[in-house]
């Protein structure tokens, strides 16, 4: 199980991720409301794959995470990526947090809350840690360490109802806005860890099964299944268990189920990128899933003006005809890839420079 090959499709559904990420922000940020219309098939259709974006980050990032820490455990070393993991994590807090501050109004003494809102990296980085966790506590029992990662991300969809409109005003705001979007927060650690907790049981799958004949082509076909399933199906499969068991909650889950059907969109499109694997390797596609830190940070400075206020939002914000923000978005897109590629040779470039300060201030400190 050690032997097992890089699963490149992983590197392709990135590149998807971050591209409709992307184009998403641009459009979603810049088109002006009155070409915002549900009616127009276009425009939903767009809405539609625009909505699949987070999921596929959560869940992508899950798998990834907990198939190299199964792959080094594996190989009998897995602390040197436990604190790799650790690091990750930890970093991505920290780079989530500073993109919403601007510099100029700390300068000026003006600090604001908007500063604690909660957004993807700080969800993804607070879902590493967790993953850490359970590595850390069932590592030697994987078939439990499956069974977990999947009922938590089935208690933390079903769940969704009880929390949707939590409020926790008695708890200081930089707790709370992990749980609750009063305050403005984008993203919440529930229901988003479980995507990551189902992305970290698809992973354990492929540790151990990869290896086995005939486990690509049946792995695609149980994407495509399970995927149209979860789509076309889930809703009415909760209202029966609801009219089974008389629990009200599975009905709750089925009558606003976007956490499922999404899960579905999610494996559609790694059956269709797992299929094609082939002719992804070594390809751009791939090199530009290894860089979505990168990508994602430039993207956030250029778009939404984090550390000085000035980005692209301030100046166009909803004013573009649809026209003009496609064109514009394609341009974003060639734009802060160039920039990703030539200005920062991998993700690391961000966390590199951070992990030497780290090393310094530790040097720094043994010395006093």
């Amino acid at each position: 199980m050690a032997q097992t090959n890089r699963l490149y499709f992983i590197d392709a559904v990135r590149a998807f991720a971050i591209l409709m990420m992307l184009q998403g922000h641009f459009i979603d940020t810049l088109l002006a409301p009155a070409y915002r219309d549900k009616s127009n098939a276009i425009y939903n259709v767009w809405a539609y794959f625009r909505g699949i974006t987070a999921p596929t980050f959560f869940t992508i990032s899950g798998l990834v995470f907990a198939y190299l820490l199964l792959r080094a455990y594996a190989k009998g070393d897995d602390k040197p990526r436990i604190k790799k993991g650790l690091f990750r994590g930890l970093l991505l807090l920290l780079i989530g947090y500073s993109l919403r501050i601007n510099v100029f109004n700390w300068i000026n003494g003006y600090f604001s809350s908007y500063f604690l809102v909660i957004d993807v990296l700080q969800c993804i980085g607070l879902s590493l840690l967790f993953l850490v966790g359970l590595h850390c506590l069932l590592k030697k029992h994987t078939y439990i360490f499956s069974i977990v990662l999947f009922t938590i991300g089935c208690v933390c969809f079903v769940t969704e109802p009880l929390y949707r409109g939590i409020t926790l005003e008695s708890i200081p705001n930089f707790i709370a806005n992990y749980i609750t979007k009063t305050n403005g927060s984008i993203f919440t650690i529930l229901p988003w860890f479980g995507y990551s907790a189902f992305g970290a049981f698809i992973s354990t799958v492929f540790f151990r099964h990869v290896h086995r004949n005939k486990f690509k082509i049946s792995t695609i076909i149980s994407f495509f299944v399970i995927g149209s399933f979860l789509i076309y199906f889930s809703s009415l499969f909760l209202t029966k268990l609801s009219q089974i068991t008389n629990i009200t909650l599975f009905k709750m889950s089925a009558n606003y189920n976007y956490l499922f059907t999404r899960l579905g969109n999610v494996l559609i499109l790694f059956g269709v990128f797992y299929a094609f694997e082939k002719f992804l390797k070594q390809s751009i596609i791939t090199r530009i899933g290894e860089k979505t830190l990168s990508i994602y940070v430039i993207h956030f400075i250029l778009l939404y003006g984090s550390y000085t206020g000035y980005g692209l939002k301030r100046f166009l914000n909803k004013s573009l005809e649809p026209e003009t923000a496609i064109f514009g978005a394609i341009l974003f897109i060639v734009v802060v890839c160039f920039m990703a590629f030539h200005y920062g040779r991998t993700n690391t470039f961000v966390y590199n420079l951070i992990r030497k300060t780290v090393d310094k201030l530790k040097t720094f400190y043994h010395g006093l």
